[in-house]
């Protein structure tokens, strides 16, 4: 064993797993009060859900075989995993690193559904895309026919097909199905409280350092490539959305600033360790920009993605991916892109991607519909009102007292005064 390596592996699953509720919080901030509890609450279901399920079956599934479309079952229940890899670190420890990837993804899906699904099917929908959806496209990502199939063989450093992309795609499906939050357009629907929103933005930058330079195995040059990049795309998305922002709108936000660093973030997410860092700064720059156009687009196809998961993962997962099929360096590690001499790479890139966006979205509707015409997704247009928190959970987030009285403010003299009121 490499005491190095493995520790080194150590923070980088507790870096991943620290994600979820920070993902919790980045959705959280951007909801409306009465729907914070219940967006805390899907993100913290699927760390609670898949880790067991990953033991139990879907790790053997998705990583362990040599067929092309899915894994076996030699390692059910983590049977005969034991020793260590060529790096010197536990198998045991790399299992459980994959299992923090698994529980993130279907948590990225909650962003697009929110304010409006029921918690008990979320609970099951998340469970059953586990099993059937990001468990065959990681193992086609990583070790089936994505990495046999195809020559040269399509690349994903950490993430940006099996994790972004997939997620994007379903996040489309189920916002089509479900349908609009009731009072779109009519109701203020901006976010509740941009603090706990950046908040959530730092954990998830800090958690994206394991997430990204982690996928390298070690602690090796590879993976200080993808630690590097990582820092510098996130800040070049940051400035690419705001500068568009800026041009277009007028104004620099705290919202745009957010979205635009989880948009480099995620578009360097697929090449971390494949470029190098000037190509990085590109990387981020051309997410933060199409991103934010992209998330213009759903006002005008129709559909309610009500947190921009498909803007900022999906598009952002597709902008990694493609740019990577230009600016990968074998010298820095994995293949040259096109620009280095090989246009064959490109290719087998958009096949790979191509591939996970049909399986994702037809999978992703199937089980969608499947619930509605059994549990129903959606709930009624009362508990919609109502809020989510206390018809889903029978909770506030923000509770005020055990009469439920308020405080106003009444600033219109020096001395401030208060009286109670009820609170609706």
């Amino acid at each position: 064993m490499d005491s190095g390596n493995t520790a080194w592996m150590l923070i980088s699953a507790a870096l991943v797993v620290f994600m979820v509720p920070g993902l919790a919080l980045f959705y959280g901030g951007m909801v409306r009060a009465k729907h914070v509890g219940n967006m805390l609450m899907m993100n913290m279901a699927s760390i609670a859900i898949v880790p067991i399920l990953w033991v139990l079956f879907t790790y053997s599934l998705g990583n362990e075989g040599d067929g092309a479309l899915l894994g076996g079952l030699s390692a059910v229940g983590l049977d005969g995993i034991e020793g260590v890899n060529d790096s010197g670190v536990p198998n045991l420890l790399m299992v459980a690193f994959f299992m923090t990837f698994a529980a993130i993804t279907p948590a990225l899906i909650s962003g697009a559904v929110a304010d409006r699904m029921k918690f008990s099917s979320w609970c099951v929908f998340l469970s059953l895309w586990s099993v059937l959806v990001y468990t065959p496209v990681t193992y086609w990502v990583y070790t089936g026919w994505h990495h046999t199939g195809l020559d040269p063989a399509a690349l994903d450093f950490a993430g940006g097909t099996a994790i972004h992309i997939n997620a994007g795609v379903a996040a489309l499906v189920m916002a089509l199905i479900l349908g609009k939050r009731r009072g779109l357009g009519t109701e203020d629907m901006r976010p509740h409280n941009l603090s706990i929103l950046l908040i959530g933005t730092g954990i998830l930058w800090f958690g994206w350092f394991g997430f990204n330079a982690g996928s390298a195995g070690a602690a090796d040059a590879s993976a200080a490539q993808a630690l590097i990049n990582t820092l510098v795309a996130g800040s070049a998305g940051m400035v690419g959305w705001v500068a568009v922002e800026w041009i277009k709108e007028g104004k620099a936000t705290i919202l745009g600033t957010a979205s635009g660093l989880i948009a480099g973030l995620v578009a360097i997410t697929p090449a971390a360790g494949f470029v190098s860092t000037l190509s990085a700064i590109l990387f981020g720059l051309a997410a933060g920009a199409v991103c934010f156009y992209a998330i213009m687009l759903k006002d005008k196809l129709g559909y309610d993605d009500s947190l921009d998961v498909v803007g900022i993962h999906g598009v952002g997962g597709i902008i990694g991916g493609l740019l990577l099929g230009f600016f990968a360096e074998a010298s820095i590690g994995g293949q040259d892109g096109l620009l280095f001499g090989e246009p064959a790479f490109l290719l087998s890139q958009i096949i790979a991607m191509g591939s996970v966006i049909i399986y994702s979205g037809i999978m992703t509707f199937i089980i969608a519909k499947a619930l509605d015409a059994t549990m129903g997704l959606r709930v009624s247009e009362e508990q919609e009102y109502a809020g989510l928190d206390l018809s889903q959970h029978g909770e506030r987030v923000y509770s005020t007292s055990d009469k439920g009285m308020g405080m106003v403010i009444d600033l219109t003299d020096d001395a401030m005064a208060t009286e109670p009121v009820e609170v609706p």
